[in-house]
């Protein structure tokens, strides 16, 4: 059996791939976002792609593309934005309603998504995000210091990611912190600004290629997610792996299992910020539960494992 996957996000395809079965072969279609590339380029190397199986991320248009070309059985890997927002849009939402109605299977890699995508496919079925444990592994807690390093992992999208929400939580912290972020994000202009005026340390750096976000994680004494939609991103998953405490809202709804809070409030996110810091036995007991979470839930073997047997039952129809 040959499984052909088209294009990836936030590296899930790669990392999926990477342990998959070695009797089963694989390709993966990639593209740049240069404009070639992403229209008559990526169509040209879906058509002369042939596989058994065929795994689209992302359910725009290399997805129609692949549908349209008749690239079946088709499964179309729906990784938030898609359903969440762009959906709704005039110009692509008939696009990705189009993809969900004629995928012969729809994963989501949000919980927050699967309702919308079952109102077009029952197939649909809610499919984590993996971290490979190559990569993302145990480490211990850097050498205690005064002044505590924090790393702000998320992007600067005050709307999805709420990284402004977590520089005020900071600011009001008894504990002294030097943070790291990266310099990506639209509001990161608006980012820096807000640390100036907030008087925080804040290192921005350079983003990083995706191997080496391990590095960041596992010099930093606790790692702050997201704040906005609920949602579990992939940093958090990775920090969580690196046995760092983790700050990350979620929606309880969706995460019953998952050990972080669904934070209401700054002020609260500080609390729980400052706990961690200075509390070892807290700090100790959150670092058991994530780990044992992610373990449990987002290890790339286990779900390399689920997604072949996706790929044979589709293959067997």
């Amino acid at each position: 059996m040959k499984v052909v996957m088209i294009n990836d996000a936030a590296f899930v395809g790669e990392t999926l791939l990477k342990y998959m079965p070695a009797e089963l072969e694989k390709q993966q279609i990639k593209r740049t976002r240069g404009f070639w590339d992403k229209t008559l380029g990526i169509a040209f190397k879906i058509l002369r792609a042939k596989g058994d199986v065929y795994h689209a991320h992302y359910l725009l248009q290399d997805c129609y593309i692949a549908s349209k070309l008749d690239k079946k059985p088709l499964i179309g890997h729906a990784h938030g934005s898609d359903l969440r927002e762009v959906i709704q849009k005039r110009k692509w939402g008939w696009i990705i309603r189009d993809n969900l109605r004629s995928c012969n299977k729809i994963l989501v890699a949000q919980p927050t998504i699967l309702e919308t995508a079952l109102e077009f496919n029952e197939t649909a079925e809610y499919f984590p995000i993996p971290f490979d444990p190559k990569i993302f592994f145990p480490t211990p807690l850097p050498p205690e210091r005064e002044e505590k390093q924090i790393f702000i992992a998320s992007a600067h999208n005050f709307k999805i990611k709420g990284t402004d929400k977590f520089l005020r939580a900071l600011a009001s912290l008894s504990t002294p912190v030097r943070i790291k972020s990266l310099m990506v994000g639209k509001n990161l202009a608006e980012a820096q600004q807000l640390a100036k005026e907030l008087g925080l340390k804040v290192d921005f750096i350079p983003k990083v290629p995706h191997e080496k976000m391990s590095e960041l994680y596992k010099e930093s004494y606790l790692v702050l997610g997201s704040f906005s939609i609920g949602q579990l991103d992939t940093v958090a998953i990775e920090a969580m792996a690196c046995t760092r405490p983790v700050v990350h809202s979620i929606s309880r709804k969706f995460f019953k299992t998952c050990p972080l809070e669904e934070l209401e409030s700054i002020d609260e996110t500080a609390e729980v910020i400052q706990k961690l810091l200075v509390n070892k036995k807290e700090r100790e007991q959150r670092i058991k539960t994530q780990l044992a979470y992610v373990n449990s839930t987002h290890a790339a073997p286990l779900l390399a494992e689920k997604l072949f047997r996706i790929y044979n039952e589709l293959f067997k129809e």
